[in-house]
Parts: structure tokens; C-alpha cells; sequence
């Protein structure tokens, strides 16, 4: 694709992006309060002396962290691969770094190009939320039977309507998604939930939290999971559990466009590749 003004060709780059959400009303600009999406842009527009808009895979919401969110932009700036990583990083606030980048085929997207999507959301269960995790991790002091969690998270595997786990400002065209995997792991005071799907619906994976919660909490039974996915209606469900540990943590695409190379989450230890990441 060239540039017919300045004859420069136009690249399509993909970046692999890591943010702690905890100060940040989410990915998306927005009129008021700070943005993912407007500070990778702003740094975007300093480094390249172009405004850049930017594409992502997942919208997060406020309060969520990304272990690898993925961006496309199209530019005509010319950089090499890492001046890509080194400058915007040194641009960038802290809480959000450039883990890679990569110049993709002019078909890539990064929303309608990707097969599934994985979230971990770390939850602490224990009396005292210790101060290292607090907007890291989610907190519940009540016992919670982990057991009846798993049984109940089995029952939401497959192709459904979500609708239960759906939030009011959702504006998906559809809430039928296909839940791939649920698992659910104690690991000392952690206890740790990995969703994939090929999409998700706004707020899914911190209602569907909620839910297993009262579960684990005997506040309903396991079966009460199998009756919401049939009453279809939100005001059945738990409320929204809150963001504070819930990560985006993989993207997948097709092997055709070269980025598995950079996928370093391992979804059979997710709480080890979060610690590591």
C-alpha cells in the first residue's frame, strides 16, 4: 500500500502490549479520565510525528490489566522492529509497556483477525487481603468450596447464550458464545480461573466470577449455573465481581500471520506466567 501523497509506503504493525489497569478507566478513550488507548497514542503521535489511531483485540474495562493485548496501526514511519519496542516504552508511563512489535500482512486485524481469547482473573481467598495484591488481584474472606466451583464451571463450557452473564450496555450483535475453557485451580491463597472463548461479551468473564463465587459460597447450588444459561437474563445472576484481578492474557491468530512466536502465556500455569510476565 503506498501513501499517493508522499509515495511512502504505509506499514501495518502489530504490537504486543502489557498495562496494569489499575489507574485507568479501561483500554478505550473515553471524554473523561485516562485511557490505555490515549496514552499508547499520544506516545504513538510523539514517536512517529503522526497522529496514529489504534485497533485493539479486547476493550478491557476499568481496573483491568492486559498481559498481552494486541494493537495494529497503520504508518508510513519507518523504524526498525525494536525502535519500535524502545522508543514507545520510553514514552510510556510505567503501567504500560511494549512487550514486541511486528509489521503484519495489510489483511491483519487485531479485533476481526483473532481466533479466541484468554482471560485469567486471580482471585485472593483468605481472611486479610495482603497490601502486595490489592488492584492485582480480586479478594473474597469467606470459604469457598473450589470443588463445587469446578463442577458448576462445567456446566457453562460449550456454545451458549450468554445473556445471563451479559452486561446492559453490552452492544454485541449476538450474545451466543463459545466458551472453549473453564478451569478453575487453588494454588495456596490464590484461586485462580483461565476462560478462552472466541469472544467475549461486556462484563462475561466478571459475571460469570461472580456466579462460581456464590457457588463456592453454598449461596446456590451447582445446578443454578445450568439454570441461568436458560433463564437468559441478567438480573438472575451474581453481581459483577470486581476488576481488580482480571487479566487479558492471550490473543490467538492464524499461523499464517507469524505471532505465535511472541505467545509466552502458558494456560496450564497461568498464575506462574503472570508472576514471570
Amino acid at each position: 500500500m503506498m501513501d499517493s501523497a508522499s509515495e511512502v509506503p504505509t506499514k501495518r504493525i502489530a504490537l504486543g502490549i502489557a498495562y496494569n489497569g489499575t489507574a485507568y478507566y479501561g483500554w478505550q478513550t473515553q471524554p473523561n479520565g485516562q485511557t490505555v488507548q490515549d496514552h499508547l497514542e499520544a506516545a504513538l503521535r510523539q514517536f512517529t510525528t503522526q497522529a496514529t489511531p489504534t485497533i485493539c483485540a479486547g476493550r478491557t474495562d476499568t481496573g483491568v490489566h492486559a498481559l498481552a493485548q494486541i494493537v495494529h496501526i497503520e504508518t508510513t514511519a519507518q523504524r526498525r522492529t525494536e525502535s519500535w519496542v524502545r522508543g514507545l516504552n520510553a514514552l510510556l508511563p510505567d503501567s504500560i509497556s511494549v512487550r514486541w512489535a511486528q509489521e503484519v500482512k495489510p489483511d491483519f486485524h487485531a479485533r476481526f483477525s483473532a481466533l479466541s481469547r484468554s482471560y485469567v482473573y486471580i482471585l485472593r481467598n483468605e481472611r486479610i487481603m495482603s497490601p502486595h495484591w490489592v488492584g492485582r488481584a480480586g479478594w473474597d474472606f469467606h470459604p469457598l468450596n473450589v470443588n463445587a466451583m469446578q463442577e458448576a464451571a462445567s456446566l457453562l463450557a460449550g456454545t451458549h447464550d450468554f445473556s445471563s452473564f451479559r452486561s446492559s450496555q453490552c452492544q454485541a450483535a449476538s450474545p451466543v458464545r463459545t466458551l472453549e475453557l473453564l478451569q478453575i485451580e487453588k494454588q495456596g491463597a490464590f484461586i485462580v480461573f483461565t476462560l478462552k472463548a472466541n469472544a467475549f461479551l461486556h462484563h462475561m468473564v466478571r459475571n460469570i466470577i461472580g456466579s462460581l463465587v456464590y457457588v463456592g459460597k453454598g449461596r446456590y447450588p451447582i445446578e443454578w449455573m445450568q439454570s441461568l444459561l436458560h433463564e437468559k437474563d441478567r438480573k438472575f445472576a451474581a453481581p459483577t465481581f470486581m476488576p481488580d484481578g482480571l487479566y487479558l492474557a492471550q490473543v490467538t491468530y492464524p499461523e499464517t500471520f507469524g505471532l505465535e512466536q511472541f505467545n509466552c502465556f502458558n494456560i496450564k500455569q497461568p498464575l506462574n506466567s503472570l508472576i514471570q510476565a
